[in-house]
């Protein structure tokens, strides 16, 4: 029988399936419902002040942990309440797929950023709607699965598993995919040391004081010419920051995976504490290093970099205007 019928078995009944095999933590949830409401509003305060809205999938998975673990809060006084356990366990599930369309987005502004399409293996064009479809279809699968579960039959419950098992390996197969066409793109645009982006992206040097607001006091000097270094752009520690965060879900997707491999009465569904160590704070881990490293600096360097091409741009006509009056004189 389902988990909402009257007769509720044992939590170590092996032979049952049953929505928690333990009390949930009261404490823990509100220790993470806290936490992440401190790091989601400060996201969003983030995203209204420097307008980066292609960080609104972050600030909606930050929205998904703080009601999934209010979701645990309640499950603490009931552990039978289907509805609180549906709410904990599908948006805890998804909410790392929000994060992931984000993190995605970053790679194609660091992309453009150095002009660096031609290192990467797919279009940035396309980059980030290939990665974020399959995303989303990883999405549906997994909300799918929450969505049956959510019947509450037992045969519903067991379905619900499996077809969450399977968006967990599309996502795993497609993030996988993602950070090694981030690692190829680094690799391949180190390794031709491009010391300087072409002329057409060269900066004025009477703004070298703005080019330095951006990159941050502990960058290289502008150089003396008019060319700009990639070295003098903070691509390094954002793509860095966007390794960490793959990593950091790759990590917890993979946990999910053999969670639910594993079963209804498998040990890491036994022991809550897995879920806080290589689930929750992984997640916090996330939504914070993108607190500290923004990638608003990356969306303004690139803008300033772009004015500054138009800018050099006009100086250069003006310049081989002046130079055909000359010559008509002469």
């Amino acid at each position: 029988m389902g988990p909402s019928a009257d007769y509720h078995p044992s939590l170590d009944d092996p032979d049952a399936w049953v929505p928690y095999r333990y009390i949930p933590s009261k404490a823990a949830a509100i220790v993470f419902v806290v936490a992440f409401c401190l790091t989601t509003f400060f996201h969003v305060f983030q995203l209204i002040k420097k307008r980066t809205w292609y960080f609104i999938p972050l600030v909606i998975g930050g929205f998904f942990e703080i009601i999934g673990f209010i979701g645990r809060v309640l499950s603490n006084s009931d552990v039978w309440a289907l509805g609180p356990f549906v709410m904990q366990s599908l948006l805890l599930l998804v909410a790392p797929a929000l994060f992931a369309a984000s993190i995605y987005i970053i790679l194609g502004r660091i992309i453009l950023l150095v002009d660096g399409e031609k290192y990467s293996l797919i279009r940035q064009k396309w980059l980030t709607k290939a990665f974020v479809a399959g995303d989303v279809f990883s999405f549906c699968i997994q909300g799918g699965g929450g969505g049956i579960q959510a019947i509450g039959t037992l045969s519903a419950m067991h379905t619900g598993e499996k077809l969450i098992i399977a968006g967990l390996f599309i996502q795993l197969f497609w993030f996988g995919f993602f950070i090694l066409v981030a690692g190829v793109f680094h690799f391949r645009l180190t390794r031709n040391d491009p010391s300087k982006l072409p002329t057409s992206f060269a900066l004025g040097r009477s703004r070298n004081t703005s080019i330095r607001r951006l990159t941050g006091s502990s960058m290289a000097p502008m150089s003396p010419s008019n060319s700009l270094s990639i070295d003098e752009l903070p691509w390094r520690r954002h793509i860095y920051a966007l390794y960490i965060a793959s990593v950091l879900i790759m990590v917890r997707s993979v946990f999910r995976v053999i969670e639910y491999l594993m079963g209804n009465n498998g040990y890491l569904l036994k022991h809550e504490v897995f879920l806080y160590i290589f689930d929750a704070t992984l997640m916090f881990f996330v939504m914070a290093l993108f607190n500290w490293i923004h990638p608003s600096q990356v969306t303004d360097s690139y803008k300033m970099r772009l004015a500054h091409e138009v800018e050099l741009g006009a100086h250069q006509t003006r310049e081989q205007y002046l130079g055909a009056k000359v010559d008509e004189r002469a």
